[in-house]
């Protein structure tokens, strides 16, 4: 298998300056619905990076669950490797591969966590099960193996068989205030189409950059 033949052209439109809307916000909220209209798999979910106090960077996979004009929302467990980082150094960036539609969109900014209230107004509004398993699972320690966490699993299920489950403390979330938004949009012959928000004393002024 030689990788370096695997390659096709990006056919589906460029992107304009005339086509952006001002806020990136808008523009993202744009670019999500019409992933989601394409029957897209899981489109809410975005590439996450961090780095550790030896600035090695770690990626994972993580759903975004809210957005508004103040940033990306997700949520975790708080003792997660992803949580210490942050603890450490709050600059991320995360990243939405939308590749049936030839768009990516690339954020940089800082993370905050969520207040309790909002940590709890979600939490309570997952499934069961989900509320179960993130009691269960002490997200990034170690195991010995998977019949543990199914069996403390099901021992928190008939726990709280009849009842509600409280938040666990160890659970929260991040909002990721966006301090650059970058919009990409394959072209034909690797012409893609790149334009840069940049965020600076609330205003945010746009670019566009060579692919």
């Amino acid at each position: 298998m030689d990788l370096s033949d695997i390659r096709r052209e990006y056919i589906q439109g460029g992107l304009r300056r005339k086509d952006l809307l001002a806020d990136p916000i808008d523009q993202f909220n744009l670019w999500l619905q019409q992933a989601i209209d394409a029957k897209l798999t899981d489109p809410t979910a975005m590439t996450i990076a961090t780095v550790d106090q030896n600035g090695q960077p770690f990626q994972r996979i993580v759903l975004l669950k809210n957005l508004d004009k103040n940033g990306f929302v997700f949520y975790t467990n708080l003792g997660s490797r992803k949580a210490q980082h942050i603890e450490h150094n709050n600059k991320v960036s995360i990243h939405f591969p939308w590749h049936p539609l030839e768009r990516q969109v690339h954020i940089t900014g800082t993370a905050e966590k969520l207040t309790t209230l909002e940590n709890m107004k979600y939490f309570t509004s997952r499934p069961k099960d989900s509320q179960i398993a993130a009691i269960a699972s002490h997200q990034s320690s170690r195991i010995s193996a998977r019949g543990i966490l199914e069996g403390k699993y099901l021992e928190l299920k008939q726990k709280f068989a009849n009842g509600e489950i409280p938040v666990p403390s160890f659970w929260g979330g991040y909002r990721i205030k966006p301090e650059s938004i970058e919009f990409w949009q394959g072209g034909e012959h690797r012409l893609h189409d790149r334009f840069l928000f940049s965020k600076t004393n609330d205003m945010w002024t746009v670019d566009r950059l060579a692919p």
